[in-house]
Formats: C-alpha cells, structure tokens, sequence
C-alpha cells in the first residue's frame, strides 16, 4: 500500500534521463550535419574555394577545401595569421587585388601548402617574415607586382621551393637586393628572367647575370664617441714603446694635454701634461727611441721638452730662439736621409720661418726660409721622390720649396698660380697620385693634382670661415674634412670613378682648427679639435648597406 508512489517517482525520473539523452543525441548529430557553409562573396565545390570582391578574408571555409583563390577583393593587406582557419590548403592564389602590405606570419598555419600565387596585385612591400613556416611550399610566384626590393632572407625556411617567379616587379637592383643575387646562386629553384629597374648602372640588365661582388655596399661614418671637456687649437697622434697616445694643445688653459688608451673603460683618459702660457701646438717627436715636444707658444717663447722616464714626466731641455721664432702657429716634423728635421711656420711679421735639426744633442737653427711673409703653415711632402715644403701665408701664394742634397737646404722652386689668402697645405695620395687640399678662410677651398711640373685644379669646395681643410686616410678610405666657424663641419669621400671627393658626412663640431687620426685595439678614431667648444673625438664605422 506504501509503494505506488515510489514506483511512480522512479518512473519519472527514467522518463526525464531518456529525455535528455536524446536531447543531447539529436544536438550532437546537429553539429554533425551542419559543416562550415561557403562565406558570403565566395563560390566553394567539392575541394576549393573562389572568393571575389570581398573585404576581408573570411575565416570559415568547408573543412576539405585544399584549393582557395582570391579575385578582385578589397581588403588592404593580408594580416597575420589569416589562414589558420583552412590548415589543409595546398593552393593559395590572389590576383587582381587591391592589397599592397603582406604582414609577418601572414600564412600561418599552413604545413600543406604548396603553391602560392600573389600575382597582378599591388604589393609594394612585404614582411620579412611574411612566408614563415611554409616548409612545404614548392611554387611561388610574386609576379606581375609593384616590388621595388625584397626583405633580407625572406625566403628562409623554404628549402622545398622549386619555382621562384619574380616577373614584372620593379626591382632595384642595389645593396638591399644583394643578398637575392647570393641566394640565387645557391639555391635549387628556378627563376624566370628578371630585369633591373635601377639603380642606372644596372637600369635593364638581368638579375640572373649580376655577381654579388657586383654590388659595393660597404660604406662608413664617424660616429660621436666621446666628448673631452675642454677647448683645443691643434691634435697630433704618435706612438711610443708601442703604446698610441694624443696631445691636444689648449691655449686658453696653457697647457699640452697628453691621454692614453684606456683598455678596460674602453675611452682616452689623462696619461700627462705639460704646463706652458698660449700653447698652439703641440708637437711630438721620437728619435732614437727618445720622446721630444716641441712646445709652440704665442707669448713667453717655445720650448723643446723631453720626456724622462726614470722621472715619468716631460723636463724642458732647451728654448727655441725668439728671435727667430716671435709667433709661432703651425710645426712639421720630417726625417731626410735618416736626419731629423723640424720647421716652425712663423706668422709675425719680424720673425721667420725656420728649420731646425738635431744633431745629437739638441736642436739647432739649420735654415731661415724667408722673413717678413707671415707663414701660417707649413706642409713637408715628397714630390717626385724629393723633398718639398709647401710654405702657405697670409701675404702671398704658396710657396713650394725643394730639398737641394749638395747643400742640405731647401730652395724656393715655385709658388701656386692664382691661389691668394690660402690659409693652409696639406696633401694626400690616391692610387700614387699627388694631391693637396688648400684652406681658404672665405672663398672656395680646393684641391689640386701634381701633373708632373705643376699643381692643377681638380675641385672647389665653398669655405664659410675654414680654418682647417684636412685630408685623412683610413684603408682604403680616403676623406677630406673642411671645418667651419659658421656651420658645420663636411666631410667628404674620394669618388675613385669621379676621381673627385663627393659629400658623405656632417659633424656639428664649434670652431674646428685640426684633425687626426688614431688606431687603437683595431679600432680607428677622427679627433677634433675645438676652439670654442669641447674637444670631440669619433669613431670610424663600417657599414654593410646589404644587412
């Protein structure tokens, strides 16, 4: 009498798990009957997919579609992962498109693709990384495009590919495709013929012809590397016991500055000092494993020091006549027939230009080459094997002296034509040729090349108060630096094919008076001298435009 009710409950309760059962069956073979439809805008069969004139790439497709093409859409770029949908694609194809960016990991996603087609778009740039992952891949054609260049390595990873079509694009053929050259070479797919678009000199040549050493993409700069908190007017570099170090004269302070390498910080740092009044240059000079300095000043004489190392410092050891030598501004030091010279340029009106000599003991007056000019340089060099000095002044032309052997004396030989107020000489050699950058403080700079009896101009530079015109080789570098008091400083590099310097470099550098170099530790330094701000040093880089 008590159990009808339980048998009715249980009976409920059997009825309800039944229900839900079938329930659960009747949605579990709904997911099974509604596969992926064909997107709005796209035509699907069995196995592919055609899609035209939509705006984005749709992201659901029938599970065994393994062909997919796009025609005449409207979306701007194929963005990362737009394919992650489909991974059973073995064939991609877009053509007449309006996109023109491939992004990074465009083509995610898809171990089984094989043919890839992106041809008649607008592609104008694709990501390095646009085709990672692609392994299989085995055909690709980028063709028909508007590809001026190609990213480094972009078909990295892709060691199936057989076919390679780049036709139709607009390639430059500089350093940023060198490296499709080298890849070409080495690669087992094949290219059709591609042509060039520029630069000029490869403007309509094959690609499939060019050599990756027909490519010059090492280029270089200075590069601001440390910055010295003081004024200079003059900066030599010399080595001694094997070490480098540089002197910086600072006339505001009276002193010559000597640094060192510094190793381990990997900067120039203070090695010694030596304390005069007006200091103008500062002139090292080794004979005989000895250091001398001459110590070139405007007031209160110039002095020669010598460095002593049981004391380890500089101890003056002689005066420099001042009789002689009243306004002292520019020094040379030269050997000639394994004697030592030096010359003092002297810009005073009552004092003259003279070379000195050592002669075992110290240095004596050898020579007075001419009174009364107001030298403001002096340049020794070699001229057909022979040894010249080129005297620059402020109240006549160059003056060109050559070494006389018999009397052990320079004579004068010749001045340079129509080359009034040059302010300094220096000279440099391309290839055995003779040349000399002369320093005009308004008007135009220039270069000249020895033609065998005379200096001839090769170029003018425009000078807005230059004071400094300095030739600087490095290597195969040849440059030349024209300092200004009112802008900045230009560095030039020698063009060999033009056979003239081209522009390559500006430095913002206060009042440049001088220039170096120095090589430390396989590295190259341009220091800088300042009149009116702080000493600067750089460092010379190279550059590989193909990286």
């Amino acid at each position: 009498m008590g159990y009808p009710g339980r048998a009715v409950s249980g009976w409920k309760g059997w009825t309800l798990m039944v229900w839900v059962a079938a329930v659960s069956l009747v949605l579990a073979d709904g997911r099974r009957v509604r596969p992926p439809r064909c997107p709005v805008g796209c035509t699907c069969t069995k196995d592919n997919a055609l899609c035209e004139n939509v705006r984005s790439v749709p992201h659901t497709f029938p599970s065994d579609v393994v062909s997919l093409s796009f025609v005449k859409s409207g979306f701007n770029e194929i963005i990362e992962g737009s394919f992650v949908h489909t991974p059973a694609l073995q064939l991609l194809l877009f053509t007449a498109n309006s996109f023109d960016l491939i992004d990074e990991d465009a083509f995610l996603g898809l171990p089984h693709l094989e043919y890839l087609f992106i041809e008649n778009n607008k592609i104008g740039s694709i990501s390095p990384y646009a085709f990672r992952g692609l392994k299989a891949l085995i055909h690709l054609s980028l063709a028909y495009n508007n590809l001026e260049t190609l990213p480094k390595d972009v078909f990295k990873g892709m060691d199936a590919l057989t076919k390679v079509d780049l036709r139709g694009n607009n390639l430059i053929c500089d350093c940023k495709l060198k490296w499709l050259v080298e890849w070409m070479h080495h690669t087992n797919a094949t290219l059709d013929q591609i042509y060039c678009s520029g630069p000029p000199i490869y403007q309509g040549k094959k690609i499939n012809d060019l050599l990756p050493h027909s490519f010059d993409c090492i280029t270089a700069e200075f590069a601001s590397y440390q910055s010295l908190k003081f004024e200079s007017i003059s900066v030599g570099a010399f080595t001694f016991d094997e070490d480098q170090y540089v002197v910086f004269a600072q006339p505001f302070a009276g002193t010559c500055s000597f640094l060192e390498w510094d190793h381990v910080e990997m900067t120039f740092r203070t090695y010694d000092t030596i304390e005069s009044t007006s200091t103008v240059v500062c002139k090292p000079m080794v004979i005989d494993n000895h250091l001398f300095v001459i110590v070139a000043q405007l007031f209160g004489g110039s002095h020669i020091y010598k460095r002593d190392p049981s004391a380890n410092k500089f101890i003056k050891i002689q005066d420099i006549d001042i009789l002689k030598i009243r306004k002292p501004n520019d020094i040379e030091t030269f050997m000639i027939d394994g004697e030592s010279f030096f010359v003092i340029a002297d810009s005073s009106k009552a004092g003259s230009t003279t070379v000195y000599k050592w002669n075992g003991n110290g240095f004596y007056s050898h020579q007075s080459l001419h009174p009364w000019f107001r030298d403001t340089d002096v340049e020794y060099l070699e001229i057909s094997n022979k040894p010249h000095l080129i005297l620059s002044s402020s109240s006549q032309r160059p003056v060109v002296y050559q070494w006389n052997r018999s009397q052990k004396q320079f004579d004068r030989r010749t001045d340079i034509p129509e080359m009034e107020d040059v302010f300094s000489v220096k000279h440099f050699r391309v290839k055995g040729e003779l040349f000399i950058c002369l320093t005009r403080f308004i008007g135009d700079s220039k270069v000249m090349r020895w033609d065998g009896a005379m200096f001839k101009e090769v170029q003018t530079f425009p000078s807005r108060g230059s004071m400094v015109f300095q030739p600087v080789s490095i290597g195969n570098w040849q440059y030349a630096i024209l300092g200004s008091d009112y802008s900045l400083t230009q560095v030039y590099q020698w063009d060999t094919e033009r056979g003239q310097f081209v522009p390559s470099q500006e430095l913002n550098i206060q009042a440049p008076r001088a220039f170096s170099m120095v090589s430390i530790d396989d590295r190259v330094f341009l220091l800088a001298s300042s009149f009116k701000g702080k000493t600067q040093i750089y460092e010379h880089l190279m550059i590989d435009l193909s990286n």
